[in-house]
């Protein structure tokens, strides 16, 4: 794909991309594909998918208890459990906002492990990482940002976000449909959003603005950023998922860069 080579002239010593299809074949992929990244953010959906493989082992339930009183599994992966930023303090009562938690995840991280008995990071590879065949893809730290990973894995999962293989298709749809609609609060990175919606550990796009996505991307479209200069995002009206990867720290450049790239990417998959 010829969008693809914009990622030549962002200003980051590396970046790889890549676009997959609904069907599980790649469209097009541009820049070292084995380089590993941090992921920093992105290491949240891995995390939340984990989740998901858990809920439908039966190791635990969304509406069970967990994090700080009053909250649960459901709340975590929705960063509506009230915890805050960065640290071990209850800022709202469950459900009430929408505040993003690394915490909460870290949380969410510490409850999977005392429900299925493995430390989280074993859990996601042999939940998530070794079924998808992503050998280059580690978590040496935190369940909400700590993930290393390279453009051939999250190529994979991207293409496990079309077409579901670990979990059941209502799963995941239901983790990438809007959880506890309405709840305004903070987009790293781009502002109060109201409101500011989320799934189940997936950023929901609707009709946030700015965003880190493109102004063609559609409402529908969800995923993750993080910090280190990467994103992973899926549209299902475009039939088609992106992942971007770069090591270069998230900032005006990526504001800049990212929108026009999404753009394009789409109008390419649209000319067919």
């Amino acid at each position: 794909m010829e969008s693809l080579r914009m990622i030549d002239d962002w200003p980051v010593p590396a970046a790889a991309a890549a676009v997959v299809r609904a069907d599980g074949t790649v469209a097009g992929s541009r820049g070292p594909a084995e380089q590993p990244f941090r992921l920093a953010s992105v290491t949240k959906p891995l995390a939340a998918y984990a989740a998901l493989v858990a809920l439908e082992e039966g190791a635990v339930e969304l509406d069970e208890p967990a994090g700080p009183e009053g909250s649960t599994v459901r709340h975590l992966l929705a960063h509506t459990s009230g915890l805050a930023f960065d640290e071990p303090r209850t800022m709202a009562a469950p459900g009430t906002r929408r505040l993003y938690s690394n915490t909460g995840f870290e949380a969410l991280g510490d409850h999977l492990a005392e429900a299925t008995e493995i430390p989280f990071s074993a859990y996601l590879r042999e939940a998530v990482l070794e079924p998808l065949g992503m050998a280059g893809t580690e978590l040496p730290g935190s369940p909400a940002k700590d993930g290393v990973s390279t453009l051939a894995d999250l190529t994979r999962f991207a293409a496990e976000l079309q077409s579901p293989t670990l979990v059941d298709r209502s799963t995941l749809d239901a983790a990438t449909q809007v959880v506890y609609p309405g709840l305004s609060g903070v987009l790293p990175g781009y502002g109060h959003q109201k409101p500011n919606d989320w799934g189940l550990g997936f950023e929901i796009r609707d009709a946030k603005s700015p965003h880190w996505t493109g102004s063609e991307s559609s409402p529908r479209t969800f995923g993750h950023f993080g910090q280190r200069g990467s994103f992973l995002w899926v549209d299902p009206e475009a039939q088609a998922g992106c992942v971007a990867l770069a090591d270069r720290q998230f900032g005006p450049w990526a504001i800049e860069a990212w929108p026009p790239f999404t753009d394009a990417v789409l109008a390419e998959l649209r000319a067919g």
